[in-house]
């Protein structure tokens, strides 16, 4: 189905001119200053010295150069170099760390990490200092904090008693804010996650039910499906000693379950980590269990491992057909996909990798992560409404093409340059796969700035609002960014109804729902998120999910009016559905927040 007739140039709004010496990339306003802001070098004196086109052939031909250690020629590394710089130049495809690090000093190409955490004060004051380190080069970390001993329990050297798990989060919050936030281009993160049957599980839960309260963490309930089913059933459930595994008392399921909702409702936080359900995909299980994810919750990552993530620009992967109408172009994606994977596993050799056994564990499973944004804006072009079973539909198909495409690229890279080592310790050989270079390939990350720098939708998320503004990006403080909607645009001027009045008025609810000037046939297609109600958030999410193996970064966003009850359902459904995580945000359920409709 499509609705709209489009010229094709009108996609390549910004495609690379020629300008005599060099080619010259033009990005929006907001895109221009993300760049200037976080990824163009700068002098000691804080002045710009590289363009958005340096930036670009200076990642190409930095990751590029990995291949001279497989034998590649002079020759054949111009080109590999050349055809970076193109996907990337034409916004088709965008890494946002190595737009900043690839080719420079710090040379950190992983926006995600995950950290061990052991219950002794060795363990927790070794992972804090690797944390900040970390933090430096503008990652993000997760930690799961389950096999710390309760708040209570006894330490035997000492004879004195825990703290628990909740006082080093706070430490590990006081040293994100006060150590790193001040030295790094990107503001540091953290992932606390504690499982459902720790003994300290009540107090995690509403632990960041105050607004300033562990403001350097996103947190998530490790859930399990016991508890699932006894929530199902109405049955009580065990808590037990991390260190001792025995039984501590007993919590009753639905009333544990409600205060997650409850405390979600009113803070968007803790959202939910279904990790039995994460390690039954767990390529590499033979050689650990996954327990913590990185900040964002899309990266299910063992101790230790990082992933280099990068993402396709869907809204650049359309092509005219009968009529001038758009459609998915099938052949570029693929094409495009071959050499972004070539990309990843690149970055994976050249990573500058700061600890030796993090270096060791990424290098024996050579995980990366492909995905996707401008899922709903390619929906506008296509004329098909985010909240319906077309979406859906084309939502498991098209994800399926790129895990297949990229699962090819990736044993297409094996034939030459040998597997990851830790194959032979996975599940590819029963799946049936004889050469796979990395271990996952496919993850659908948020894409914040990326998403601004391609002027597209972030992720596989909805349209926040067709006119909204942007406040406090990270690396970006006390800026306002003021963005309309470049599709909605595009064809309110192609079908004359575009108005400068129009879009201050769809400013005020940030919906054209309601706004009579626009036809009812684009209020059909036109949705924004709180346009979209709950359940199609979800099914949307478990949709990618089915041929993802990472996990989908994802928020449900509600409007402010939404209940408690719509909060359980979303919950629920997301397990049932077979989504590896769950998160909601009410709106205004925070004083401050990111994305806001100017009403």
């Amino acid at each position: 189905m499509s609705f709209f007739v489009i010229k094709i140039n009108k996609l390549n709004k910004y495609k690379m001119t020629d300008n005599i010496k060099k080619k010259k990339v033009e990005l929006s306003p907001n895109a221009r200053l993300i760049v200037e802001k976080r990824y163009l070098r700068k002098d000691e004196n804080e002045k710009v010295i590289e363009e958005p086109v340096d930036m670009f052939r200076r990642v190409a031909k930095n990751i590029a150069s990995a291949d001279e250690k497989y034998g590649a020629s002079t020759e054949e590394l111009k080109k590999t170099e050349d055809e970076f710089f193109e996907i990337m130049s034409n916004l088709e495809f965008l890494s946002g760390m190595a737009l900043r690090n690839a080719g420079r000093a710090m040379q950190q190409l992983s926006a995600c990490y995950v950290l061990p955490l052991e219950d002794s004060m060795e363990s927790i004051f070794t992972t804090l200092k690797n944390a900040a380190f970390l933090h430096k080069t503008g990652a993000g970390v997760g930690y799961n904090f389950s096999k710390l001993r309760q708040k209570g329990g006894v330490i035997n050297t000492t004879g004195g008693r825990s703290s628990g798990p909740i006082s080093f989060m706070k430490l590990y919050n006081y040293s994100t804010e006060t150590v790193v936030n001040n030295a790094t281009f990107r503001r540091g993160g953290n992932m606390g996650i504690l499982r459902v049957d720790h003994p300290d599980i009540l107090e995690f839960i509403t632990v960041k039910s105050k607004e300033k309260e562990l403001n350097n963490f996103n947190i998530s309930v490790s859930i399990t499906d016991e508890f699932m089913k006894a929530v199902k059933e109405g049955t009580d459930y065990a808590v037990v000693n991390p260190k001792t595994q025995e039984e501590v008392r007993r919590l009753d399921a639905r009333e544990v379950f409600d205060l997650i909702v409850k405390t979600s409702w009113q803070s968007a936080e803790p959202g939910l980590l279904f990790i039995d359900r994460v390690n039954e995909f767990n390529t590499v299980l033979k050689v650990g269990e996954i327990e913590a994810t990185n900040l964002c919750g899309e990266q299910p990552l063992l101790p230790y491992e990082a992933c280099n993530l990068g993402s396709i620009v869907l809204s650049k992967m359309l092509k005219n057909c009968e009529g001038d109408k758009m459609e998915i172009d099938y052949d570029k994606i693929k094409a495009t996909i071959k050499l972004a994977v070539h990309f990843l596993d690149n970055s994976v050799d050249i990573n500058a990798y700061p600890l030796p056994e993090i270096e060791e564990i990424n290098l024996a499973n050579r995980k990366i992560g492909l995905g996707i944004m401008g899922f709903a804006s390619m929906l506008y072009y296509l004329g098909i409404p985010y909240n319906s079973e077309e979406a859906v539909s084309l939502s498991k198909k098209l994800m399926e093409f790129i895990q297949k495409s990229a699962r090819e690229a990736s044993s297409d890279i094996a034939k030459k340059r040998g597997n990851f080592p830790n194959y032979e310790r996975s599940t590819f050989p029963e799946m049936g796969y004889t050469h796979m270079r990395n271990a996952t390939v496919t993850t659908i990350a948020p894409n914040g700035a990326t998403s601004i720098i391609a002027d597209t939708s972030s992720g596989v998320e909805p349209v926040f609002a067709l006119v909204y503004t942007r406040k406090d990006i990270q690396g970006i403080e006390n800026n306002t960014l003021f963005e309309g909607n470049p599709v909605f645009e595009e064809i309110a001027k192609d079908n004359w109804f575009y108005s400068q009045e129009l879009m201050e008025k769809i400013s005020k609810g940030g919906s054209v729902q309601g706004v009579d000037e626009v036809p009812e046939k684009y209020k059909k297609i036109f949705v924004t998120s709180h346009d979209v109600s709950p359940e199609w958030h979800v099914k949307i999410q478990a949709a990618f999910q089915k041929y993802t193996d990472n996990a989908v970064s994802k928020t449900v966003n509600m409007s402010h009016d939404a209940t408690e009850e719509d909060v359980r359902k979303v919950f629920m459904m997301a397990f049932e559905s077979g989504c590896k995580g769950v998160t909601v945000y009410r709106d205004r359920c925070r004083d401050k927040q990111v994305l806001n409709i100017n009403s």
